[in-house]
């Protein structure tokens, strides 16, 4: 009789001792439906799926890449004496192990000791690692990254004093000695402070620093994002703003307008001022030359610019403020 369990054949045993009855039985849930299909890009390892994994990733923000180091080091017998006599904001003193002691490093020892600077003892090799396989002599100094004042602050500071605000901006000027002459020159001759762009240009680095002579501890440098935008800023703030280039219209003996508020800008050492920034100058200023040289180094060129308005805003004024830099 059909559907009678009792004859034989009707109960199908299986290995594990799981029976099932019938066509159905207890495999019934795996008979029912499982809904559609889901689609080429949501099933994992089909192409479109890993195609669009991939895409999700290029297109997520990724992070900021965070500096190693933002010190600068200072490496040689010389270089580090030369640095603590600039007054070179030293945070440390690093010493080889069994490094011949002269006059350089007991002078180094000794100044360290009365600026409070840490000195430690380090073995060779490891100072070689630091210092990225500079000749150091057995002896290196770490100066921390420069702390760049806003624009801003320049105008400001000559405000607080009770003055007019005298500027030097630098228009991509590549070289750090460069820089630091003029950083000498502006803090010599009385100007408030010295700008640079943020990108193409030189920075304050060990190197600015020493050809500053000290003069970086007392000048703020600032930073611009955009130098043309920031003259631009500087000119509704009230000041006036010159370039300094060759073919200047006007000679700078024959400038009438220095003892106003003012900002000079130097070009790069090769090419001089970019169009943009000339086009934002009010006024080209040329720098008269006995022989046919047809540019001046960009530290000689602002030295030259700001003796001369030194000397129309009063140089007996100027001077009780801000003497020349040592």
């Amino acid at each position: 009789m059909a559907g009678n369990s009792s004859r034989r054949g009707a109960i199908k045993r299986t290995q594990k001792g799981n029976p099932t009855a019938g066509s159905g039985g207890r495999v019934k849930r795996g008979l029912e439906g499982r809904g559609p299909t889901p689609k080429a890009k949501d099933r994992e390892g089909h192409v479109a799926y890993k195609n669009r994994q991939r895409a999700e990733r290029s297109s997520a923000p990724r992070r900021k890449a965070t500096p190693k180091n933002d010190a600068d080091w200072v490496a040689g017998r010389n270089s580090v004496v030369e640095a603590l006599r600039a007054q070179m904001p030293v945070s440390a003193v690093y010493v080889a192990e069994g490094a011949e002691r002269d006059g350089r490093l007991r002078e180094v020892f000794r100044v360290a000791a009365e600026r409070g600077i840490s000195l430690l003892e380090v073995a060779r090799v490891e100072l070689d690692r630091i210092t990225e396989g500079a000749v150091h002599q057995g002896l290196a100094a770490r100066v921390p990254a420069y702390e760049y004042a806003h624009p801003s602050d320049l105008v400001d500071r000559a405000v607080a004093a009770g003055e007019k605000p005298l500027i030097v901006a630098l228009d991509s000027v590549t070289d750090p000695r460069n820089l630091g002459a003029v950083v000498r020159s502006a803090a010599g001759f009385g100007a408030h402070g010295v700008l640079i762009p943020e990108r193409r240009s030189a920075g304050m680095t060990a190197s600015a620093w020493k050809t500053s002579a000290g003069a970086a501890a007392r000048l703020p440098v600032a930073q611009a994002t955009n130098l043309t935008r920031q003259l631009k800023a500087y000119q509704q703030a009230g000041c006036m703003v010159v370039g300094l280039a060759a073919d200047g219209a006007v000679p700078l003996p024959e400038f009438e307008l220095a003892d106003g508020p003012l900002v000079i800008v130097v070009g790069s050492e090769g090419g001089g001022l970019s169009r943009l920034v000339a086009e934002t100058c009010d006024q080209l200023l040329s720098i008269p030359m006995a022989t046919g040289l047809e540019s001046l180094n960009a530290g000689v060129a602002a030295s030259v610019a700001l003796y001369a308005v030194f000397q129309q805003r009063g140089a007996v004024s100027g001077a009780g403020r801000s003497g020349p830099a040592p």
